[in-house]
This record gives C-alpha cells, sequence and structure tokens, in this order.
C-alpha cells in the first residue's frame, strides 16, 4: 500500500513511520521536512501535494498546531491557530484529496483526548479535537469510492504504550472501519 504520512518528522510520525515502512510504501510530507512540503493551513499547498504524490492508497495525517493555554488567554486569533491549522488543515486534506486517493483509499486523521476528556488550559484542543471527530463522523457517510475515513484520538503521546499508537493507525489503515473515533488510552 502506498500511505502518503503528513507529519512524519512530529511526535507521532516518529513513533508510526518504522512500522509503517516494514510492510508499506511511504512518501513523507511536512512544512519543513520530508519527501514533499506542504504546509497543511493552505489549500492550494494541499492541492499542489495531491498532485504531485500520485497513486495514493492511505492519507494519514499526524500534524496540527493548536493554542494551548487558560480560557483568559484564548482570543479570535489563538483559537485560529488550531482551527486554520489542524482541524481545517486536516478538513481540507479530506476535501481536496478525496479527489486524488485511489479507489478504496483511506484518510486517517488525529484528534485527541481534550475532545472527550478536557482539563484546564486546553479549550482550544477540545474545540478543535471535537470538530475533527464530528467531521469524521458525517464524512463517513459521504465520502465515494469506497474511501473510508477515521481519526486516531490519541491520550498524551509520551504516556501512551507505543504498541497501542501504532496498533491505532494500522487499525485505521489497513482494517475495514469507517467513521470511527479510534481511542487509544484514556
Amino acid at each position: 500500500m502506498k500511505i502518503l504520512l503528513i507529519g512524519a518528522s512530529g511526535a507521532i510520525g516518529k513513533i508510526v513511520m518504522p512500522e509503517f515502512t516494514k510492510n508499506h510504501e511511504i512518501i513523507t510530507a511536512g512544512r519543513n521536512s520530508g519527501d514533499f512540503r506542504v504546509d497543511i493551513s493552505n489549500t492550494d499547498s494541499i492541492r499542489k501535494l495531491f498532485e504531485e504524490v500520485k497513486n495514493i492508497d492511505a492519507c494519514v495525517c499526524a500534524a496540527g498546531d493548536c493554542y494551548t493555554g487558560d480560557l483568559l488567554s484564548l482570543d479570535e486569533e489563538k483559537l485560529n491557530i488550531g482551527i486554520k491549522n489542524k482541524l481545517l488543515g486536516q478538513i481540507n486534506l479530506v476535501l481536496i484529496g478525496q479527489n486524488y486517493l485511489n479507489e478504496n483509499g483511506s484518510f486517517t486523521l488525529t484528534s485527541g483526548k481534550m475532545a472527550d476528556k478536557p482539563v484546564k488550559n486546553n479549550s482550544s484542543k477540545a474545540i478543535v479535537n471535537g470538530g475533527i471527530h464530528s467531521f469524521v463522523l458525517a464524512a463517513a457517510l459521504e465520502l465515494e469510492k469506497g474511501i473510508r475515513i477515521n481519526a486516531v484520538s490519541p491520550g498524551k503521546v509520551s504516556d501512551i504504550p507505543t504498541a497501542d499508537l501504532i496498533s491505532g493507525y494500522l487499525k485505521s489503515i489497513e482494517g475495514t472501519s469507517n467513521g470511527e473515533i479510534i481511542r487509544i488510552n484514556y
């Protein structure tokens, strides 16, 4: 399977990449590193990526910035960091990428436990991750060509057993689930 992994140099990407390469062809993309450059907050950049990378079976996004800080410091500008990058960035990967992905392909987005179990100083992450969950549930009902979509929703990466995190991503990529929020250790 040919997998486009966005965010391969990030915390999650570094964990899952070695396992993905055992059985799959991996193409990496990132803002500052990888086989291709992409800024997921920019639709032109996303479109250019999909035009350059051909014959993709799965698109995995483990990238996306989001503001962390208390509610009193949160304003529209800080909230838009996560909305424009992590939320809309991943949504636009699907909206644009669905036209390029192979038949019966899949999208795996990354959210996080703050959607279900927010903690202090993470209102922005709760909003963004909850939005990703809702988008995955709704998009799964409408994607065509047999394309599936799921979200992996991990707890704090440093607290998760590596095998569990890898297993969650492989379940989305290699399995048959569609519209699932794959919660990892929380």
